[in-house]
């Protein structure tokens, strides 16, 4: 990876950026993909759209989210604890002993999850933590502090850790889930533009907002631009750590390759398109298969509008929704390029029905 493309990602993941709260980060992205487009905008919950060729009429979308886990406070007590609740699918279970930070008008205020020690535990009896058994904190020891400090019910929080390497090839942090994809979408708007690439149509680089709790971000989006083509990607679960059960979560290695997925919110000929592209172009992939959806802005994408011909390239991730969130930069790297090699084939009008 170039310098500038890891000093990018570097910035942009360590960029707080909590659902409903995206602004800081989509500042970041903006400013990175402004060189690549001929125009952008931003809509009313900060979804922000960067386009090439805006006058041409037909419409294809690449898109990732932006948002990331987080919590909010929703009481503080007498002492000066905070106890939360979830903003996305936050994890009680991994919250002790974790720092975090608290987003407040006056500035970030940290602090940290507390639990008891283990000396003063009945560990036989010990249970899971809970969202209602988790508390923060932050130094204050009344809620008169706390509120002096600038918190309050419904400051977000999130957690503290930035990204890092491991081995010298895999990326490791909190909000992998789904900036890395925001960085991938840049990344073909970049090298399309360096390399010369003229499209037949619209392209429309997209990063969502509010992805993590129910794909609205997508949702608003799909209906502001009317694409005619969506090629979403996010992240998608590695299976070959511990405890994974394959036989229902799929054979999904991180280092062989994006993950192409069957499912009815896939548009098949969309799809095939893109497997093409991956085999001509001799990308590594893998496959997997959703049920009812996928689970990711896909569905907000394909069921838009009167349908949008819609598919997902996934990236394996491990350890979702934790703050070491884990990815290989090669297959970052192969995201990227699939992504790429797919607009190359896509036609002005292309026409995706079955038949006709």
């Amino acid at each position: 990876m170039r310098k500038e493309s890891f000093d990018f990602l570097e910035k942009y993941l360590n960029t707080h950026s909590p659902t409903g709260f995206e602004k800081d980060g989509q500042k970041v992205w903006l400013d990175y993909i402004r060189p690549y487009i001929d125009e952008y905008f931003v809509d009313t919950y900060g979804t922000v759209v960067g386009v090439v060729n805006p006058e041409a009429p037909y419409k294809v979308v690449i898109e990732a989210h932006a948002d990331e886990i987080s919590w909010f406070v929703n009481y503080i007590t007498k002492e000066g604890y905070l106890y939360l609740r979830r903003n996305g699918g936050s994890d009680a279970l991994i919250a002790p002993s974790k720092r975090v930070i608290i987003h407040t008008a006056k500035g970030p205020v940290r602090a940290v999850f507390g639990w008891p020690a283990i000396h003063v535990r009945k560990v036989e009896q010990d249970k899971a933590p809970t969202v209602e058994t988790i508390f923060l904190d932050c130094g204050a020891s009344s809620a008169k502090e706390v509120e002096e400090m600038g918190i309050h019910v419904g400051s977000v929080v999130t957690f503290e850790d930035e990204l890092m390497t491991l081995n010298e090839k895999y990326l490791v942090g909190r909000a992998l889930d789904n900036r890395v994809g925001g960085f991938m979408v840049a990344e073909v708007a970049r090298k399309l533009k360096e390399e010369g690439k003229t499209l037949p149509f619209g392209l429309y680089i997209v990063n969502a907002v509010q992805e993590e709790i129910g794909l609205r971000g997508a949702e608003m989006i799909a209906h502001k631009i009317q694409p005619d083509v969506a090629i979403i990607t996010d992240v998608t679960h590695d299976t070959q750590s511990p405890m994974y059960e394959k036989k229902t979560s799929g054979d999904i290695h991180c280092g062989k390759g994006p993950v192409i997925t069957y499912g009815p919110a896939v548009q098949n000929n969309l799809r095939d398109l893109i497997i093409g592209a991956a085999q001509e172009a001799d990308i590594p992939f893998q496959r997997a298969a959703a049920t009812r959806a996928t689970g990711t802005d896909t569905d907000a994408f394909a069921y838009s509008n009167a349908g949008v011909a819609s598919a997902l390239i996934s990236l394996p991730l491990k350890y979702m929704h934790t703050t070491v969130e884990t990815v290989h930069e090669a297959d970052v790297q192969h995201v990227i390029d699939l992504i790429y090699e797919s607009l190359l084939r896509i036609e002005d009008g292309h026409d995706f029905r079955y038949f006709k």
